[in-house]
């Protein structure tokens, strides 16, 4: 009777036991991540807003590159770095790493089976025999068994297999991030060689122009027409359009060898024509949006918010492992003294090897993994809230960009018609000796500069065009094969 009470009170308290501890555990494992707060403005700043321009357009997640740029030459050289760019095959090569890394953690909740066969023969001598005779042996087995089963009571095996789930969703969404930059990289550098083939070109016919000033004035002064210095004023201007095609030349080999970097191949890009980008049909209209859908939009904070649920999943493990460790381990099979008798009648033999971990004591190893968790975590968080803000910030700097550069574009031509109107004017009074040639000379030299200038404008205002479709988020993965359409709508310069 007393030790039946005993047992019932055994049994009572170890359940009791039970319950406090799980209770415990659900306490102790609640999630307790630091939520993100990015604190960002829900609309862009008014500057940046295209007045007087008609609402319309696609968003650019919903814009295949290829439905965005319209030169030929561009698609094909977009082509070539995709397939052979060695930054994005490693992003590539990183995306199957961390498959194979979840894929290890995700076997670790299941367990491992294993099917063996052994076979063993021993000879014993007679003074280690207690029979005082030598004994030879045999012993042979067949069974299948499982090795160390985690009983996942805690949830520790699977917070880990959630961290390498998302941190492989994270790696997806880097390669996809790592894809846009290189595509708009190219872009990039194909608008650098426009820039800088049409400022040569332009240059080459100013020194062609300026030549023959030169020889000109040469013949003159010969007969003497002209003065000595009024030959080396144009000579000093011919000689200033010779630096600057210099270097020119010099910068364009510099873009030519990046673009050849991005491409991954060896590949000559001929000059392109000034006249190569027509007003109006260069990109395809976008819709900006609302700030709030730039949050799925742009790869990069999708990356940053799967590394947040990542570290935070690693919190989970951490905590979990404060609690018991429990892991299963067993066989069943057979056994016998001879290879006969194997599987004969009453060889099964089985074995079944439960285990419980608990350390007591291991100088503060599991909280000092905890607190390492949990520091990733909020430094997971402050990165997550970095990389909106910055996402934020390419968007309005993009758009201020695309808006101040139409601006600045049709000052700077208005300002090149002004110049250009200045070099006849003061060539006409020179020639009819109402002034000095310096003040031709003046008007040829502003005139350069505004004409180089007006195509940088031109440049940075398309090099924008490129930008803020990229940090919009940067393109869907197929094309809608509208290509010929957006070619033929209009587009804002």
């Amino acid at each position: 009777m007393i030790f039946s009470l005993l047992s019932c009170f055994t049994r009572r308290a170890v359940c009791a036991l039970v319950v406090v501890l799980a209770l415990s555990a659900c306490d102790f494992l609640a999630p307790r991540g630091v939520q993100p707060d990015p604190q960002v403005a829900n609309y862009w700043p008014e500057t940046t807003w295209d007045r007087g321009r008609p609402a319309g357009g696609q968003p650019a997640t919903a814009l295949h590159w290829r439905d965005y740029f319209v030169a030929p030459e561009l698609v094909a050289l977009v082509d070539t770095a995709l397939q052979n760019n060695r930054d994005l095959r490693l992003a590539l090569l990183r995306v199957e790493e961390a498959r194979a890394v979840y894929g290890i953690q995700r076997a670790a909740q299941f367990p491992s089976l294993a099917v063996a066969a052994q076979g063993a023969r021993s000879r014993v001598p007679g003074d280690l025999n207690a029979s005082g005779r030598s004994v030879v042996a045999s012993e042979y087995q067949a069974y299948a068994g499982v090795s160390s089963w985690e009983l996942d009571l805690w949830g520790r095996v699977r917070s880990l297999k959630e961290a390498a789930l998302q941190e492989y969703l994270a790696t997806e969404e880097a390669q996809r991030a790592a894809r846009i930059t290189l595509i708009a990289a190219v872009a990039q550098a194909y608008l650098g060689l426009w820039e800088l083939d049409a400022r040569i070109a332009l240059a080459g016919q100013t020194v062609a122009s300026r030549e023959e000033s030169y020889r000109i004035f040469r013949r003159r002064n010969e007969v003497g027409a002209v003065s000595t210095l009024e030959l080396t004023q144009v000579e000093t201007l011919l000689n200033t359009a010779h630096a600057l095609l210099a270097q020119l030349q010099q910068a364009r080999a510099l873009q030519a060898h990046a673009l050849t970097q991005l491409l991954g191949v060896p590949q000559v890009v001929a000059p392109l024509a000034a006249e190569h980008w027509p007003d109006g049909a260069v990109f395809a209209p976008l819709r900006v949006g609302l700030p709030a859908e730039l949050l799925t939009a742009r790869p990069d904070i999708r990356a940053a918010e799967k590394r947040l649920a990542a570290a935070q999943a690693n919190v989970q493990a951490a905590r979990a492992a404060f609690f018991p460790r429990i892991a299963l381990t067993g066989s069943l099979g057979t056994a016998s003294a001879q290879l006969d008798g194997l599987f004969a009648s009453g060889s099964r033999a089985w074995t079944f090897v439960p285990s419980i971990s608990l350390p007591i004591f291991d100088g503060g190893l599991r909280q000092a993994g905890l607190d390492l968790a949990a520091a990733r975590s909020h430094i997971a968080v402050a990165n997550y809230e970095r990389t909106v803000q910055q996402a934020f910030r390419e968007v309005a700097d993009a758009l201020s960009a695309r808006q101040w550069l139409t601006q600045q574009l049709a000052i700077q031509q208005q300002s090149l018609a002004t110049q250009q109107q200045r070099a006849r004017l003061a060539q006409l009074r020179y020639d009819n000796g109402a002034t000095s040639y310096l003040d031709v000379l003046d008007a040829q030299r502003d005139l350069l500069e505004a004409q180089q200038q007006s195509l940088q404008v031109r440049r940075r205002l398309l090099a924008s065009q490129v930008d803020l479709y990229t940090v919009l988020g940067g393109g869907s993965e197929q094309s809608d094969g509208s290509s010929a359409e957006l070619r033929a709508a209009p587009s804002s310069p």
